[in-house]
């Protein structure tokens, strides 16, 4: 039985932003003039809300620093600099002959709103997406809410859904909801945490990922 439901998280599976979001993250850190954080433990928090980041990177800080950083934060994202993010080579392709072989194809992703509309509109990709969910518009992953709205959305039961994404939280959204998952090697997490997910496959490669989705492939 193949998949009917294809959802992708956004940053670091489909949009090659990892290292943006760091870049954007330490910036704002160092204007605020807060003590720094490796960038190690920043890409830890990648695919998360930016309320559930904020409590990660400082527990125990103050809630009203919490505006603060978002605002900076966002500043030095989207600041003209900051705008290196591109599609990783070939998905525009494999998103294309996806779309065109009949897959409802979907977007649960931590970026805000803003954030994908902007993304949308950059690449060109919005109309291939029947349905999205944000960070900004349901609880943060792994919560499964962004999963079942997708789910419901789109009227696909459990068992006919994929969740594809470059982050433990993506997979664990996967499984509390019920759905099979892939991990993206190519992302914000390493291989050997997202296999301790244990997701349906781990790929290292676009090809694979490609192939792995083939029609002829059996499920296990």
């Amino acid at each position: 039985m193949s998949y009917r439901l294809i959802v992708f998280d956004w940053d670091g599976t489909l949009m090659d932003s990892t290292g943006a979001i760091v870049r954007a993250a330490v910036g704002a850190i160092e204007e605020l003039g807060w003590p720094a954080l490796a960038p190690e433990r920043i890409r830890e928090i990648i695919g998360l809300g930016l309320r559930e980041s904020w409590e990660r990177l400082f527990p125990g800080a103050e809630d009203d620093g919490f505006e603060a950083f978002v605002t900076t934060y966002r500043s030095h994202f989207f600041a003209a600099e900051q705008q290196t993010s591109r599609l990783y080579p070939g998905i525009r392709g494999l998103v294309g002959e996806l779309r065109e072989r009949g897959n409802i194809l979907a977007v649960a992703t931590g970026k805000s709103r803003r954030g994908l509309d902007r993304d949308f509109e950059r690449t060109g990709l919005g109309s291939l997406f029947a349905a999205t969910r944000t960070a900004d518009e349901s609880r943060s992953k792994p919560h499964p809410d962004m999963l079942l709205d997708l789910l419901a959305r789109t009227g696909c039961p459990p068992e006919q859904v994929l969740m594809v994404g470059d982050t433990e939280y993506d997979l664990e959204m996967a499984r509390r909801t019920g759905v099979d998952a892939v991990g993206v090697t190519w992302g914000a997490h390493s291989a050997e945490r997202l296999r301790a997910c244990r997701p349906a496959a781990c790929l290292d490669d676009l090809r694979e990922l490609a192939a792995w989705l083939s029609p002829g492939r059996r499920r296990a």
